[in-house]
């Protein structure tokens, strides 16, 4: 009954009924799920698909996601697509991902980056949350990056979203390279927290910076590095636990830094426009400052920040 029943297409121009009929299928046979798939595995399966376009395309909501999963022969509408998308704590880029979510008794840091140039090592670091996603579940993992060099300075794995690990992380930045000029982040509750603020304001000389309303793709450094770990390493690997995976984000995190060479950077590696200061570099667009500016240097600004990237 197996071949009969994948000759059978919801694409085909003749309809379902038509196709059993040719095929000796029983129409209700075709709709039902196949007993190899139980409804946990296929939310798996559509969870990871999810995942993986997402990461591809953080621009997309759920109705571009419904549209991939179409395309790839899954009958599922936008409410499901929704639900699904709300459990991996995704949304399209407008809102932000979930991970971002502000807590409203937090206080909100101006944002400092608007039309700055990144000249050298420690003038800017930045952080961010993304998940990872287990066959029993998701953990979280927050990493710091210096601008200039795209260099992972530290990082953290956790199975909740409290704050502490991001402490954590950042006071092992602090520790193994010292304090930056500019510390940036989004407003999600972890970061805005008593805890981390308290953690960024014993050193006076450091700067707090938070993206504000329509800065979202700012962060796109932490964001590539993101794609890079998921379509890299964790698609690749399917870890199966959370010992498997901190072994082997070390790993990724590890050759990522030493050895994987940057386009951006002139196929350096982080480490090496590090120690040498030499070679990277960004600039961040004052969108608001240029907007009575002729288009076409404002097109030439944004093509320099996309290069620098």
């Amino acid at each position: 009954m197996k071949m009969p029943r994948a000759w059978i297409s919801e694409k085909d121009p003749l309809p379902i009924a038509r196709q059993c009929a040719l095929t000796g299928v029983n129409r209700t046979t075709f709709y039902i799920r196949p007993a190899s798939m139980s409804l946990d595995e296929e939310e798996a399966k559509l969870l990871d698909l999810i995942d993986r376009e997402y990461t591809l395309h953080p621009f997309y909501g759920s109705r571009r996601i419904k549209l991939y999963l179409d395309e790839l022969g899954y009958k599922i509408n936008r409410k499901r697509v929704q639900r699904l998308m709300r459990k991996l704590g995704l949304a399209g880029m407008a809102p932000g991902p979930n991970t971002s979510e502000p807590h409203p008794q937090h206080k909100i840091y101006p944002y400092l980056l608007r039309g700055i140039h990144v000249t050298r090592p420690k003038q800017v670091w930045s952080t961010d949350i993304t998940y990872c996603r287990l066959p029993q579940g998701f953990m979280y993992l927050v990493a710091i990056i210096d601008w200039y060099s795209r260099k992972v300075l530290a990082w953290r794995l956790s199975n909740s979203m409290d704050s502490r690990f991001c402490v954590d992380c950042l006071e092992e930045a602090f520790r193994n390279y010292g304090v930056p000029e500019i510390f940036n982040s989004d407003q999600g509750a972890q970061f805005t927290s008593d805890v981390f603020i308290g953690a960024l304001k014993k050193y006076p000389t450091l700067r707090i910076s938070m993206d504000g309303r329509g800065r979202a793709l700012d962060n796109v450094f932490v964001e590539r590095i993101w794609r890079s770990v998921k379509h890299e390493d964790l698609y690749m690997k399917g870890y199966g636990s959370p010992s498997v995976l901190q072994q082997g984000l070390k790993e990724y995190f590890l050759f990522y830094n030493s050895e994987r060479p940057h386009q951006s950077l002139g196929y350096k590696t982080p480490d090496e426009v590090y120690r040498s200061g030499q070679g990277g570099g960004a600039h961040i667009v004052d969108k608001y400052r240029l907007k009575n500016e002729p288009k076409q240097e404002l097109c030439k600004e944004e093509g320099q920040r996309l290069s620098a990237a």
